[in-house]
C-alpha cells in the first residue's frame, strides 16, 4: 500500500474510532472533540482505563498492535461498568464494535480509578500471558530471534541440531512488513501447519496485500562484512508454507519467506570468481576466519590390501551418516574438510586423496538465461562460475540483452520495475534502457559445506530488504543421531558464540556456576530477611 493509502486507513480508523467513543469520553469527563485527535485520542484514552501513557506506543507497533487493540476494547467497556464474560466476548469478536453499540443504547457510568487487580485467578492468567506474548514479541522482533540450524550447509562452523540466537540489532532491526501475522512464529503455525499471514499470493492488487508496510530498517552499529554468517530470507521461496512443496510458483511477503542461514562471501560492489571450488573476491583468494572449515567432496583410492578401521577411521574424521559411499577400493566423501583430507593421506593403505571439482556445465546454476539452456553456453557449475558484480545501490551498469539475465530478477521483481525484453530492445517502465541503477545493495551467500549447499550458485543475490539479523550465540546443540541423551547433546557447544577469534569456546560451566551463585544468595537473603 502507498503511503497516501496508509493515510486514508489511518484517517478511516480515526473517523470509526470518533464515530463509536466520543460519549464514552464525555461520560469520563473528557471533551467529546478529544476522541477526533489521532495519536492524542489514544493518549487521552489510556487515561480514562486508567492504563501508562506509554501503552500509546504499542497500538502502533505492526503485530504488537493486533494484541493491544482486543485489551484495549475489553478495558474500555470494564472502565464503563461492562465486566460480564459475554460483554468480553462481544467486545473481542465485533472487532470493537460493541464498543460503539454500548456508547449509542447503554447508559453507562463511568467507574473512575478502577481497580485493575484481575478478579479471579483465570483473568490473571490471561492477562499475564498477554503481557508476556507482547514482551516475547517485541523483543522477537526487534532484538533477538530464536533460530534452529535445519541443514548442513554451514558444517562445521554451525551444525544441524544448533539453537542459536540471532541478534536483529546488529544490522538494524527491519520492522514488519506484513502487517497482520501471528506473533512470534515465522510462515507457519505449529500442528495444524496453515500460513500464520494474511495474504493472497494470487492477486497483487488485493487488499490482503495492501495491506503490506513499505520496507524500513532501523540503523545497526555494523554493517555486512564479507565471511560474516548471516540469516535472511531466501530470495527465491516459492514454497506456500515451510511444510508443503511448492505445487506452482507462490508469491510471498518478503518478511515471510524462509529463513536461511549462510556466509556472506561477497558484499555490494565486489567481484567475484570461483575457480576450481575456490573463491576469489575482487581477484584475490578469498581467506575465511579460522571457525570456518569449508568442505568439499573428495576421492580416496585404496591399496585393497591393507586392512583399514572404516567405524574407527569415520568416528576420528567425524563423519556422519550419508556424508560417504563405499566401492571396492575407493570411497567418496561428499563433505571433508582441508585438514581432514590431510589427515587421510598419512593413513597406510590409502593410495590417493584426490578433491573432485566439477568441469563443463550444470543445470541450474546462476544465472537462467531463460532459453532452456541456462549452462551449455557458459560451462559454469558450482565449482567453476564467474567474474560475477555483486551490485551496490547507487550504481549503474550497462544492461545488454546478453548480460540482463544476471540483473533481471533485480529489476523486475527485487526493485518492482516493469521489465519488458523484446526483439533487440529492454524497455524498464515503458521506456527503453541501456543501463540500470541500482536502488540497495546485494549480497553473495554461500555455504561452507561447497557441494551440499543450495546458496547464490543457484539463487543468485540477496537483497538487503531480505536480511533478518547475525547469528552469535549458540545455546544449545542436539545431536539426534547421539545415543543416549547425554550423548545427544554437545555439551562442547552450549553457550559458545557464533564468531569471533579461534576456535570457539562453551560458557556452558561459567553460567552454571553463576546460576549457582544466584541460587545461594537468594537462600541466605531469604534467611537474614527471616530473622530480621
Amino acid at each position: 500500500m502507498s503511503i497516501t493509502g496508509w493515510l486514508l486507513l489511518i484517517v478511516l480508523v480515526q473517523v470509526i474510532h470518533f464515530a463509536g467513543t466520543w460519549k464514552l469520553y464525555e461520560k469520563a469527563g473528557r471533551k467529546s472533540w478529544e476522541a477526533a485527535i489521532p495519536v492524542y485520542n489514544a493518549i487521552v484514552l489510556m487515561k480514562i482505563i486508567n492504563r501508562p501513557t506509554w501503552y500509546t506506543v504499542l497500538l502502533f507497533i505492526p503485530i504488537i498492535n493486533l494484541i493491544m487493540f482486543p485489551v484495549i476494547w475489553v478495558e474500555t467497556l470494564r472502565s464503563f461498568g461492562k465486566n460480564s464474560t459475554l460483554d468480553t466476548i462481544l467486545g473481542v469478536l465485533t472487532l470493537g464494535f460493541y464498543v460503539a453499540y454500548v456508547n449509542y443504547t447503554q447508559d453507562v457510568t463511568y467507574i473512575n480509578n478502577r481497580n485493575l487487580t484481575p478478579v479471579n485467578k483465570g483473568a490473571e492468567t490471561v492477562s499475564s500471558l498477554l503481557f508476556a506474548i507482547v514482551v516475547a514479541t517485541f523483543v522477537h522482533t526487534y532484538f533477538i530471534q530464536p533460530y534452529t540450524i535445519p541443514s548442513s550447509s554451514l558444517e562445521k562452523s554451525l551444525l544441524i541440531g544448533d539453537f542459536l540466537f540471532v541478534s536483529k540489532f546488529h544490522y538494524g532491526a527491519r520492522t514488519p512488513m506484513t502487517t497482520v501475522a501471528a506473533p512470534m512464529v515465522h510462515d507457519t503455525l505449529p500442528i495444524i501447519n496453515k500460513t500464520s499471514y494474511l495474504y493472497n499470493d494470487n492477486d497483487e492488487t488485493s487488499w490482503k496485500n495492501k495491506l503490506q508496510l513499505p520496507y524500513f530498517r532501523f540503523p545497526g552499529f555494523q554493517k555486512i562484512e564479507r565471511n560474516d554468517i548471516v540469516v535472511f530470507n531466501w530470495p527465491a521461496d516459492t514454497l506456500y508454507n515451510m511444510y508443503k512443496p511448492a505445487d506452482r510458483r507462490y508469491s510471498k511477503p518478503i518478511d515471510k519467506k524462509t529463513n536461511y542461514v549462510k556466509r556472506c562471501t561477497a558484499i555490494a560492489g565486489d567481484t567475484l570468481s570461483i575457480v576450481d571450488g575456490i573463491v576469489f573476491i575482487n581477484g584475490k583468494e578469498s581467506i575465511l576466519p579460522e571457525r570456518a572449515r569449508p568442505q568439499y567432496s573428495y576421492k580416496v583410492a585404496l591399496d585393497g590390501k591393507t586392512a583399514i578401521n572404516f567405524e574407527y577411521l569415520l568416528d576420528e574424521l567425524n563423519i556422519t551418516d550419508g556424508a560417504y559411499q563405499i566401492a571396492p577400493d575407493t570411497i567418496i566423501f561428499s563433505a571433508l574438510p582441508f585438514d581432514n583430507a590431510e589427515r587421510l593421506k598419512n593413513i597406510p593403505g590409502i593410495t590417493l586423496v584426490k578433491r573432485i571439482i566439477n568441469k563443463g556445465s550444470e543445470d541450474g546454476i546462476f544465472p537462467d538465461f531463460g532459453d532452456g539452456k541456462p549452462s551449455t553456453t557458459r560451462n559454469w557449475n558450482k565449482d567453476n562460475m564467474g567474474p560475477i558484480y555483486i551490485p551496490e545501490a547507487g550504481k549503474t551498469v550497462a544492461l545488454t540483452k546478453e548480460n540482463l539475465p544476471f540483473y533481471n530478477k533485480i529489476i523486475g521483481e527485487y526493485e518492482g520495475n516493469d521489465l519488458v525484453v523484446s526483439d533487440n530492445e529492454i524497455k524498464i517502465n515503458g521506456q527503453v534502457a541501456n543501463s540500470y541503477t541500482f536502488k540497495q545493495d546485494y549480497y553473495w551467500m554461500m555455504g561452507d559445506n561447497r557441494h551440499n549447499s543450495l546458496d547464490a550458485r543457484y539463487f543468485g543475490f540477496t537483497p538487503a530488504d531480505h536480511i533478518v539479523g547475525k547469528p552469535i550465540f549458540i545455546w544449545m546443540s542436539w545431536n539426534s543421531s547421539g545415543k543416549g541423551i547425554m550423548n545427544k547433546i554437545r555439551w562442547e557447544r552450549l553457550f559458545t558464540t557464533v564468531s569471533g577469534e579461534g576456535q570457539p569456546q562453551s560458557y556452558f560451566k561459567y553460567f552454571l556456576g553463576l546460576l549457582a551463585l544466584y541460587f545461594v544468595g537468594e537462600y541466605f537473603w531469604k534467611k537474614k530477611k527471616k530473622s530480621v
